[in-house]
């Protein structure tokens, strides 16, 4: 999907900027808590706070994609060249099965040679919607990136030839 571009009636996806920030993070929250069991309380705190002042600030790319206004979901990264690193794709619950995460990350995958992203490896809703968009395992880390216990595993796309 093309910058700009409409998937659906009302369906847009587009640049997020700092006044996107707080909803950014709770629709992030609503998708953690859905998604993420495994993720002890006071961790899931500690990411939540860092999230609108850390983590989004650190995005040299944020998209968000809205349907008849209001925000369904959202990724973040930076690319070099033909290749992108996805640091963050996440989608609001009640947007789960309606093929937000697919059009987020078509758009993401626009135009790139290759995509890089991790998932957790104990999310395995995630990894398998991330394997049915042809993303393969090439990696795993014990740690998070912040050295919490949690494992990930790290995935790889190639753009068709």
């Amino acid at each position: 999907m093309r910058e700009g571009q409409h998937g659906s009636l009302g369906r847009r996806i587009r640049p997020a900027t700092s006044g996107d920030w707080s909803a950014l993070a709770a629709l992030w929250r609503r998708s953690v808590e859905a998604t993420h069991p495994f993720l002890a309380r006071e961790d899931l705190e500690a990411m939540a706070a860092a999230m609108p002042r850390r983590y989004l600030p650190a995005m040299h790319q944020l998209w968000l994609l809205e349907e008849d206004g209001k925000a369904h979901g959202f990724w973040g990264g930076w690319a070099q060249g033909g290749v992108l690193r996805v640091e963050m794709l996440f989608v609001a619950p009640e947007a789960f099965g309606r093929g937000v995460g697919r059009a987020l990350l078509a758009h993401a995958c626009a135009g790139r040679q290759y995509v890089f992203l991790d998932v957790n490896e104990q999310n395995l809703g995630a990894r398998a919607f991330y394997a049915r968009c042809s993303f393969r395992v090439y990696g795993r880390s014990p740690l998070d990136g912040d050295g919490r216990p949690y494992p990930l595993l790290h995935l790889r796309w190639d753009a068709p030839s």
